[in-house]
Order: structure tokens, then sequence, then C-alpha cells
């Protein structure tokens, strides 16, 4: 197959969108299908000849993102034309989308769209001037709007497929998940970060790794510190990663006096800073409200570290087995009691350890590219689609 994906975020832009939609062109080539990506330019040099970065300016309210210019990518349309693509993949629901439906349309050829953000418990963090409940009507319309336009919808988890499905969409909603790299998930030297941080071999460590971002929801993991202090003085909590909360969390860490208790060691390399960073500690918190999916979880469990975590949107699907994690309610004295149990049990935690390890295998990169291959192989080939598309250019041309 010939694939398109198109979306508005993609590399060096770093968060869960990026990551999905890296592992699955790769598990999709290594299939033997060819996959385009087109996406925004950083302004850094282009290295991969499948990945067609369009000129992009600035987002208002988000530094970290661009916006892609239309004209560039009408120009390509002869060439994107000649590839004879058999799918559009949309993975972002902004300049990606309406492109996208629109190339679909002019080429006869499916498209699907990913939705990978909880939209609704989001926007209010960036637009704070707008009432939530402006907000989360505006989110709710446009969705159901945009799914509705496109011929099938991927969802991460089941908690994402009933919120689309209270919304009002009436396309098919298929479950995929990102799939877990399991090999490129291995190794890691804990003491090597403690080392490198100064941060003894001893003391008790709960790790954050992630967009630092008001919708994760890092400042109640900095109230959960402050209760494990309590009990586990010498408590350390590393917050690793960037974002635009960054700066309010470490006014907020100063605030609760957290300054020999919170380490905030911004973006680690995938390649073997962030490896070593997942290993050092001795669990792993998690308490985002808005996750799809929370692929951080599986990561940390692949790395044979322990999760604690309150199972909300996405992350129920990885957690509610119970294994290599611990559930706690978003309260802080029941997260914190949670995180004590692990932190001082070492037979919980190696119990917890050994369950992650095996836990992970149920959900590769390689079985989940198998139903997304599925998935587009059905779209291609559903009669619906075809009456739809005959009908439509007959319209067109009569």
């Amino acid at each position: 197959m010939r694939i398109l994906m198109i979306s508005d975020v993609y590399f060096p832009r770093i968060n869960g969108v990026s990551t999905s939609i890296q592992i699955f062109r790769r598990e999709l080539q290594q299939l033997g299908h060819e996959v385009t990506l087109i996406a925004p330019d950083y302004g850094q040099p282009a290295t991969d000849p499948g990945i067609i970065r369009i000129p992009s300016r600035g987002v208002l309210f988000d530094p970290e993102d661009r916006m892609m210019k239309r004209g560039p990518v009408k120009a390509l349309r002869q060439r994107l034309l000649q590839q004879n693509f058999d799918v559009i993949h949309i993975q972002t629901p902004f300049i990606a989308h309406y492109i996208g439906v629109a190339l679909a349309r002019e080429f006869g050829i499916p498209c699907v769209e990913s939705y990978h953000t909880y939209f609704e418990e989001y926007l209010f963090h960036y637009i704070p001037f707008l009432p939530k409940s402006w907000m989360r009507f505006a989110a709710r319309y446009f969705t159901r709007n945009q799914c509705n336009s496109v011929d099938a919808i991927i969802v991460p988890s089941t908690a994402m497929q009933s919120v689309l499905s209270n919304y009002g969409v009436r396309q098919p909603l298929h479950i995929i998940p990102t799939g877990m790299e399991l090999d490129r998930f291995t190794g890691g030297d804990g003491q090597r970060f403690r080392s490198r941080y100064d941060i003894d071999p001893d003391r008790p460590v709960m790790v954050f790794i992630g967009r630092v971002a008001f919708e994760k929801n890092i400042e109640f993991l900095l109230d959960v510190v402050t209760t494990v202090r309590e009990r586990l003085p010498n408590i350390l909590l590393v917050i690793a990663g960037e974002g635009p909360a960054l700066a309010s969390l470490r006014r907020r860490a100063e605030r609760l006096q957290l300054h020999n208790n919170v380490l905030f060691v911004g973006y680690l390399s995938r390649e073997d800073a962030l490896m070593d960073c997942y290993v050092a500690g001795d669990i792993f918190v998690f308490a985002s409200r808005t996750e799809t999916q929370g692929l951080v979880l599986l990561e940390a469990m692949a790395l044979g570290v322990p999760v604690v975590s309150t199972a909300m949107m996405g992350t129920c699907d990885i957690l509610y087995p119970n294994l290599g994690a611990l559930v706690a309610k978003e309260n802080v004295e029941h997260f914190s009691q949670a995180a004590i149990r692990v932190l001082t049990n070492t037979v919980l935690r190696a119990r917890l350890q050994r369950e992650a390890l095996a836990y992970v295998h149920k959900w590769t990169a390689s079985e989940m590219a198998l139903r997304l291959e599925s998935f587009y192989a059905d779209i291609i080939d559903a009669p619906t689609f075809h009456q739809e598309t005959t009908s439509q250019q007959q319209t067109a041309t009569g």
C-alpha cells in the first residue's frame, strides 16, 4: 500500500502524536508499505526522503507548535497525485485535517483520521480568558464535524471511543493503540543518571517523564511529594521534559519549599539519557486527566519500573489489569500512600517489576501495525466507499 500521512506536528516537536506517527511509520515500512508524511518545517535540515516538510508559521498562545501554510501543499498536488496513494491518514485536527480531506476527495481515495487528543479538557489551559463551557462546546462541535467528514476514525483507547460516540460521531470508530517498540526500550543505567545529578544511590526516587504541560496534572504530583516527604524526608521527584507549564511548576515547587525534593532535568535524548532516567526511578508516577492512551506508562513498564498512576481516560485500558502498577485515586493522601507502599516494600516492588516486564509484551508495535494494516485494507476495499466515490464523481461531472 501507498499511505499518505498528514500531521500538524512531528519531530523535533516532542509529544505523543509525534511518537505515534514515528512508530507506525517504521512498522508499516517494515511490512513493505510506502509511507509518506507531510508535516511542518521547524527549520531543521531534511534527512528523511519520505517526509515532506511544509513552510510554517508560529501559533498564537502555543510557541512550541507551527502552523503549515496551505499554499505550498497545494503546489505539491501534481507530485502527490502521481504517487498513486491508496489512503490518506490524517493525524491532527487542524490545517492537516482540511488539507487531508480536500486531497482525498480530489484523488478519490479513502480518508481516515486518528484522534489522539482529548481537546475538551485541553483547550482552556491555552486560551484561559474564555469560559471553560465555551471551550468545551467548541471542542465538541468541531470534533464531531471533523470526524463525520472522513471515512473512519482511529482512537487509541475505549475511553476515547466513548467520548466521540457521545459527541455524536457517526463514522466507524476503530481502537488501535500505539504499540511499544520493545527493542528500543532495553537497558538504561540508573546509577549513571544518579551520578550525573549527584543523587545518592539509596535515595528514594519518583520519576515523571513527559511533556511539561498543564493538562498533565503535574501540580498534583508536587502536592503528593509534600505528603510523601512526611514519611520519607529525602524523597526526590525527577521531572523530565519541557513545556509551557515549566515556569509555573518551578514557582509552585518553591512555594511548597520543595527545592530539595524536586529536580527538573529538562528534555532528555530518547536514545540514552531518557532510558537512564526511567530506570533511576524506584517508581514512575503519573496523574494526567487527558491522556488518550498513556504511552509513557508502557515505556516505564518495558524498562521494569513499577507505576503508580491514576486511571483516567486512555490510561484505564493500560492499567485495568492492575499488573506492574498500583492504581491510585486523584487524592493526594491516597496517591501518596500507594507511592509509599511501593517505595518502602522491596517485595512488592520486585513483584510489580516482574509483572510489568511480562505485561508490556501485549502491547507490541508490530502487533498494532498489523491491526492498522488490516484496517487500511478494509477501508480501501469497502464497497460503501467506492459507491459513495462513484456517486460523488457522477454528481461532479453531471
